[in-house]
């Protein structure tokens, strides 16, 4: 794994600095301790940081064509590279090193935009050309790894692997996206394609972009989506023994390494399905680590313990502390921009502790997304069956005035929370989904936001992102339409996104094999009858597992990553959370609704309402922007 810097001039060639681009280098340092490279040369500059994973001795970049005329960065994994490079060597091309860097140049020559077609793993990577003055820019299907790029006011492209990598660039525009910050406090996150600056852009998943020397920069081409297409599944048992060929497969394939390769093993069935296949494919033990806390409610060490015990892992396991809010600014500069999951925070300890054991972990990440296993998908598919009963003239007035009315019940189980209930119910199907997902209601960000704010966004609303994506959703089935937004905006934004950047502090290699692209086109088409099947999510994923994983693994309440925020704003954080909101640099931005901010506060600290989520996300707002200044 690895980081990647550039800068083309797009107009010109004038002569880049090597030390600015340098500087832009270092600032990913982590991400790829092992050696660095640069290149520059009249209206180019390319660097990389490397972590070396396959071919110790001759993977270096930026790395050039046997001719000299093309040049890649690259961070990923190409998982085919050996089937690509004996198809280029029957055409002709000739190899220096072992490595899926050399293949991706020679793709590139040979099949130009479509070589993307070619590639299975996770990828961005930059290609220039030489001889047709351009820069390709590629992102892998899922958008496992990240790419930011932003044409400068000169006519300069510059990109890298991380939002921190631009912001070394002394030109780049700074300039507040006020649509990402409507976003942000929805999500807890900036979903693709914007980033918190107006000027500053993620290339989406499945997206590549070629910009040429002195043409007009053009829009990212789509050349991947998740297809839903129907699949000819055959009987239960037949579906079952097929996905676990295939996921056994995806698993082999992210097992190549020349450094120590492990798994993470949260006890959960997606990172346990991935430790049985690891298990079943080499001779030796794997190395697994899980996390525990030192609350019961947020511990899931137990289970982990049992797949270790079944399947004679070589674990690793450590207690944190549930007090553990001092990594708050360490995320902040990880992150670059605003990120609310607090599950950042046992996701990095995570990571720091595979750290000391392996360089590569494979994940669990993308089951809940593929399988639907998350808990949301239930009680959205229950709602569907009344949504579907009565007409939307019918149920807005009548469940939107009961949900006006209701009390709110923060304390109270999901299914009780009759509020939300009714508030999705009153809202046509997009609309219910992005208000049960969404961290800030609508009516909480309309008195979160100052009057200045909202004019600003000129009634663009987030949910609005939903709407677009839902509009090019190659599926009409309610399930396969949720899973579909979540892969587009969840996924990617916050579950891919917190990976990643835990991942890459520690110089961490993470593979995702639930998220093979093979895979999951093929589990897209499954009937969504056998994902979610009555109340029981990832159904047909378990039913397959059931000769290999415990019943208390693959049955029990899913539990995930949590950590004590309530108990932190009213304990050890009481002081900081107070000082922040009511006062500072959130005040000095013209944002917010401030009496409204000391009003969360207020009724959070006192025990009247649980403000938690919303707190975090504008103690992480404040962390990640304070350098920037922002004044609308």
């Amino acid at each position: 794994m690895c980081g990647i810097a550039g800068i083309f001039d797009l107009t010109g060639r004038r002569d880049f600095d090597g030390d600015l681009i340098g500087a832009m280098n270092q600032t990913q340092f982590h991400r790829g301790p092992d050696e660095g490279g640069q290149h520059l040369e009249p209206g180019v500059a390319l660097a990389h940081r490397r972590l070396s994973i396959i071919d110790l001795s001759s993977g270096q970049q930026p790395m050039f064509s046997e001719d000299g005329n093309l040049c890649v960065v690259f961070n990923g994994e190409i998982y085919n590279f050996h089937t690509l490079s004996e198809q280029l060597r029957e055409k002709g091309y000739h190899f220096r090193t072992r490595c899926d860097t050399e293949v991706i140049l020679y793709a590139w020559q040979e099949w130009g935009e479509r070589c993307v077609d070619h590639f299975r793993g996770m990828f961005a990577f930059a290609v220039y050309d030489r001889r047709a003055e351009s820069v390709f820019l590629a992102r892998d299907r899922f958008g496992i790894k990240p790419l930011f790029y932003s044409i400068l006011p000169d006519g300069q492209l510059v990109f890298g692997s991380e939002l921190k990598v631009l912001k070394a660039h002394p030109d780049l525009p700074r300039s507040l996206n006020v649509r990402a910050v409507e976003d942000y406090f929805a999500f807890g996150y900036i979903p693709e394609p914007k980033t918190i600056y107006r000027d500053v852009f993620k290339l989406p998943p499945g997206h590549t972009l070629l910009l040429r020397r002195g043409e007009p920069v053009p829009e990212a081409h789509e050349y991947w989506d998740i297809p839903f297409t129907p699949v000819q599944a055959g009987s239960e048992s037949e579906v079952q023994e097929e996905l676990l060929v295939r996921m056994r497969e995806a698993v082999e394939v992210r097992m190549e390494a020349e450094v120590p390769l492990g798994a993470f093993l949260s006890g959960g069935v997606d990172s346990s399905a991935v430790v049985a296949m690891m298990a079943g494919l080499q001779d030796k033990p794997v190395n697994t680590c899980a996390i525990g806390f030192d609350v019961k409610q947020f511990n899931e060490t137990e289970f982990a313990q049992q797949v270790a015990t079944r399947y004679q892992t070589n674990h690793f396991e450590r207690t944190v502390s549930s007090d553990d809010f001092d990594l708050l600014d360490i995320l902040a500069d990880l992150y670059d921009e605003p990120y609310a999951d607090s599950s950042a925070i046992p996701t990095y300890r995570v990571c720091q502790l595979a750290k000391q054991q392996v360089t590569v972990a494979l994940s669990g990440d993308g089951g809940d997304e593929g399988f639907a296993g998350y808990r949301r998908y239930r009680w959205h598919m229950n709602e569907e069956k009344l949504r579907s009963r009565l007409p939307l003239g019918l149920r807005k007035p009548l469940f939107g005035t009961l949900g006006r009315l209701y009390p709110k019940a923060d304390w109270a189980p999901r299914v009780f929370r009759a509020k939300s209930t009714f508030q999705s119910l009153a809202r046509n199907s997009v609309e219910a989904y992005f208000h049960s997902v969404s961290l800030a209601k609508d009516d909480q960000r309309e008195k979160l936001f100052s009057e200045k704010m909202k004019s600003q966004l000129a009634g663009y609303r987030a949910v609005d992102t939903f709407h677009h994506h839902a509009a090019r959703a190659p599926t009409d089935d309610p399930l396969s339409l949720i899973q579909y937004l979540d892969m587009k905006t969840y996924l990617v934004g916050d579950i891919l996104t917190k990976v990643d950047r835990a991942s890459m502090a520690h110089a961490l290699e993470v593979r995702v094999p639930l998220l093979d692209h093979k895979l999951m086109e093929w589990v897209s088409g499954l009937p969504s009858n056998i994902k979610l099947k009555g109340q029981e999510g990832k159904y047909i994923l378990k039913k397959s597992l059931e000769p290999h994983l415990p019943d208390d693994v693959l049955y029990r309440d899913k539990m995930g990553f949590g950590v004590p925020l309530s108990k932190w704003f009213r304990g050890p954080l009481r002081d900081r959370l107070r000082r922040t909101i009511t006062g500072g640099n959130l005040a000095k931005t013209g944002l917010f609704n401030q009496p409204y901010l000391e009003e969360l506060v207020d009724q959070h600290l006192s025990g009247r309402r649980d403000h938690s989520a919303v707190l975090w996300s504008l103690l992480m707002f404040e962390a990640t922007t304070k350098h920037d200044q922002f004044e609308l």
